[in-house]
């Protein structure tokens, strides 16, 4: 199977309220491999561009402020099925219906302040990791446990 990349944001309330290390753990013991990770506040024309599918929605102008409102940590992970395997581990929009044991679901009590974005296809990660990230910073290098993931 080929390897996917995806893209996850720590958003400023995951920042904030010191989840950076335990998020990043999640996925490492998962198995997933961080190619690319920084730390950034998100200037508006990067907002605009990563949100640009909501532009016209009633919540549009809010997403913009929440994301710009704080630091935010940004993570290009690898790995096999990754784009599913995150969304699983990040679980459900709407922190206040995601499963316990889910990123959301521990850290998160809202739709508005859900503590984390990951791109949630092919297609969107394609879209999204060169927002954050460019050419020369996502690294290519192996595990030494690879072969057993």
């Amino acid at each position: 199977m080929p390897k996917e990349k995806t893209l996850v944001l720590i958003k400023p309330d995951g920042v904030l309220k010191r989840h950076i290390g335990e998020i990043m753990n999640r996925f490492e013991r998962k198995g997933l491999k961080i190619i690319g990770l920084k730390m950034l506040n998100v200037k508006i024309d990067i907002a605009e561009r990563h949100y640009s599918e909501h532009k016209g929605k009633p919540f549009y102008n809010d997403l913009i402020e929440y994301i710009t409102s704080g630091p935010v940590v940004a993570m290009a992970l690898e790995g096999i099925d990754s784009i599913a395997i995150v969304r699983k581990l990040v679980g459900s929009t709407d922190g206040s219906k995601a499963e316990p044991g889910t990123i959301r679901g521990d850290f998160s009590m809202s739709i508005n302040l859900n503590t984390i974005h990951a791109s949630d296809s092919q297609k969107s990660a394609e879209y999204e990791i060169p927002i954050f990230f460019s050419n020369g910073e996502l690294l290519d290098f192996k595990m030494p446990d690879e072969k057993y993931m």
